[in-house]
């Protein structure tokens, strides 16, 4: 792709390059120069990548005029090469640039970035960036007639324009990702702007694209944050995993030394450095490529393409088998009476063969339950040759490493027995309901986001031979959201220490949370309790009598939330009664309008069906976080249940009222609640009682009894 004509840009790289180290070996040198020419023809989609994730509120024609910026750096440069600013690493020139953007560090909130100097900077822009996006607006669309006309009349224009509101919304994505999106999405839109229903095509097309973005999102945030948080250490034992596992047969000594080029790439891409990150990339590539005959008989034909399709075949190739030469225990850490003097010779060096050894001979378990062993191996080496008989000790240890992966793959079947038993709808409401009482501080739209990625996982992985590790592996990400890449996020105290204490046994630590005991819930919103004057409007009368028909019909109230998304919703009377949704004229079928707290929707034989919706659902458990699951359910079905009495009552506003407590039962039913925070109810009432405390006002008669009492 060659999008905005720059000629003479690609010069201010050849200065940036300089600063680079040189290769010296003819194969290097090949490579340095393949990758210089990639550089040389995607010079401008860099640039917007790297402007775009350093100040994601800036506006395109703010990158234009970043453009121009450059290009009188450039002549500056191509006048007299002797310049000090001539020399600087391509990373430093842009940032100096963009604080020199007059008014665009005050109107975008970094000129305390631009106060400070080399690592400092760069480390500020770093923490600068925003992984919520919710501040910028909605993704711009094009009808796809609009879309073809645009790429065909305007192809440059319309490429960065992508690039950028890709890489805005994406700051830690590392930019050969983001390079090879494009690439993908420019290959779409030839296909599709030559079909007859490119709508479809689009669609159908996008979709993996998308998909592809997100896996590679998810992990380089994941691992950019244990670097942030954890230091080169974790970062290092999870690249001893994942390339142990991927390529078994590599040797311990060139597995460390392609290590350090990948423990150099991360540096780069992690901080944002655009031209670092693509360099070190395609360095590592071209080292596992050297050596594929030692390393991997699963990537010949990916070293036979160009950069970035070199990169990116590598990355997703199959694993390497494991050398029938390996067996599956290795004496020398189990079994070896000098165990104790090779691991005080060199500690690190003994860990990390440790790691690599039970790594690749184990590729069926994740990456986060390989760290968990590594770390028992190591305290527990520790307490053996601490004591009077260390090889009568440390000869238990396979013990140990079968307890820990037993308590791992125990969380895991419990998660899919959650998915099998609530379905894909149950288990969304499940995590919903538990990632807001364990992080209340967190906005909806991040719980949501991250509830819809576990449901992901476990609907990807539980169905699937190796669902252990790929449940795991999933889960530890949507972790790795929640917990971000700055090292100075905070959330509250107890998912703190979660993120921040040891990231081997993350997982375990944020499972044993219970709901946050220092968030103080929000006072009730009027707008979530009053009740819209249409909900029990009549219908047309076609839609009288409609069954509400759901596999979720069979579900019942116990423990764990079975059939939760079932008893969100009213009954089929209410269903008939709400007909198209409060709204004055039927819903087209297959259309969805939000409406406060219910979404309204046709299923597929013609019946509306009311869902509570995920943000009704958030604000209720932050109204009260204390409350039992089971009381929170029960709660909510009490609620449907009045409101399907007197929607089909002749008068709905006397039954409200009815329903409704008065006067001094209202403060003696709501102090009968107990321990657990459920809400006691007085005989015959279907609306639970309302609280009558002082100095809080009163719940209107068509207020939801069911959020009175969490007032």
């Amino acid at each position: 792709m060659q999008q905005l004509k720059l000629t003479g840009f690609i010069f201010f790289l050849f200065f940036s390059i300089e600063s680079l180290t040189l290769p010296t070996q003819p194969q290097d040198i090949d490579n340095f120069n393949a990758t210089q020419k990639f550089i040389e023809e995607d010079t401008a989609s860099m640039t917007i990548i790297a402007f775009a994730q350093y100040v994601q509120e800036a506006t395109f024609d703010d990158m234009e005029m970043l453009i121009k910026d450059v290009m009188k750096y450039k002549d500056r440069c191509l006048g007299d090469k002797t310049l000090p600013e001539c020399s600087k690493p391509a990373n430093t020139v842009l940032q100096e640039m963009i604080c020199s953007m007059e008014g665009l560090p005050q109107k975008h909130n970094f000129s305390h970035c631009c106060s400070k100097v080399d690592f400092k900077r760069r480390t500020c822009f770093l923490y600068n960036k925003k992984a919520n996006v919710g501040f910028l607006p909605p993704f711009p669309t094009l009808d796809p007639e609009e879309k073809c006309e645009a790429y065909k009349n305007t192809r440059d224009s319309f490429l960065n324009q992508y690039i950028y509101e890709v890489a805005r919304r994406n700051p830690f994505v590392f930019a050969p990702t983001l390079l090879t999106v494009a690439a993908r999405f420019e290959e779409v839109a030839k296909t599709c702007c030559e079909e007859q229903q490119k709508a479809n095509c689009f669609r159908a097309k996008a979709m993996p694209i998308t998909q592809y973005l997100k896996a590679f999102s998810s992990y380089q945030r994941n691992v950019c944050g244990a670097l942030m948080k954890f230091g080169p250490k974790v970062l290092n034992s999870i690249n001893i995993a994942v390339f142990s596992k991927k390529f078994p047969k590599i040797e311990f000594r060139e597995l460390t030394c392609l290590l350090e080029d990948v423990s150099s790439m991360y540096d780069g891409c992690c901080e944002g450095d655009v031209l670092q990150c693509i360099h070190d990339q395609s360095k590592v590539m071209s080292h596992i490529c050297l050596k594929q005959d030692s390393i991997s008989s699963k990537i010949k034909e990916c070293c036979e393409k160009k950069i970035p399709e070199r990169e990116d075949c590598i990355i997703n190739s199959n694993k390497d088998d494991r050398p029938k030469n390996v067996s599956l225990t290795e004496a020398k850490f189990t079994g070896s009476e000098h165990m104790c003097q090779e691991r005080d010779t060199d500690p690190a060096d003994f860990f990390a063969k440790f790691l690599y050894e039970y790594s690749r001979r184990h590729p069926d378990l994740s990456t986060p339950e390989l760290l968990r062993i590594a770390a028992v191996y190591e305290d527990f080496l520790g307490d053996c040759c601490s004591g009077e008989t260390p090889a009568d000790c440390y000869r238990h240890v396979e013990g140990k490493f079968n307890e820990t992966t037993g308590k791992s793959l125990q969380m895991v079947q419990q998660e899919c027995k959650h998915f099998q038993n609530l379905g894909k709808d149950g288990l969304k409401y499940y995590y919903l309901i538990k990632l807001t009482k364990i992080a209340p501080q967190l906005s909806t739209e991040e719980l949501i986001s991250l509830g819809k990625e576990m449901v992901t996982a476990l609907t990807t992985c539980c169905t699937l031979s190796d669902e252990f590790a790929c449940v795991d592996d999933l889960a530890d990400l949507v972790l790795g959201e929640l917990c971000g890449v700055n090292e100075n996020r905070t959330i509250n105290p107890a998912v703190d220490r979660c993120c921040t204490a040891n990231f081997a046994f993350r997982r375990p630590c944020f499972e044993s949370l219970k709901a946050d005991q220092t968030y103080v819930p929000p006072p009730l919103s009027q707008d979530l309790s009053v009740f819209p004057a249409d909900w029990c409007q009549s219908q047309d009368e076609e839609l009288q009598g409609k069954k509400y028909r759901t596999p979720g019909n069979s579900f019942h109230l116990n423990p764990g939330l079975r059939g939760f998304a079932a008893d969100l919703v009213a009954p089929s009377a209410f269903l008939s009664r709400l007909g198209v949704c409060f709204g004055p004229t039927p819903l087209p079928r297959g259309s969805q309008r939000p409406l406060r707290d219910l979404h309204c929707l046709w299923d597929s034989n013609g019946a509306f069906v009311p869902v509570l919706s995920k943000q009704f659902l958030i604000a209720l458990v932050r109204l009260k976080p204390q409350l039992a699951d089971e009381a929170l359910q029960s709660l909510l079905t009490r609620f449907a249940g009045g409101v399907e009495k007197c929607c089909a009552a002749p008068e709905p506003d006397a039954c409200f009222r009815e329903e409704r407590p008065h006067g001094p039962r209202e403060s003696t039913v709501a102090r009968q609640r107990n321990a657990r925070g459920s809400v006691a109810q007085a005989p015959g009432r279907l609306l639970p009682s309302v609280s009558g405390a002082v100095g809080k006002p009163a719940c209107h008669p068509r207020v939801l009894g069911a959020l009175c009492t969490l007032s």
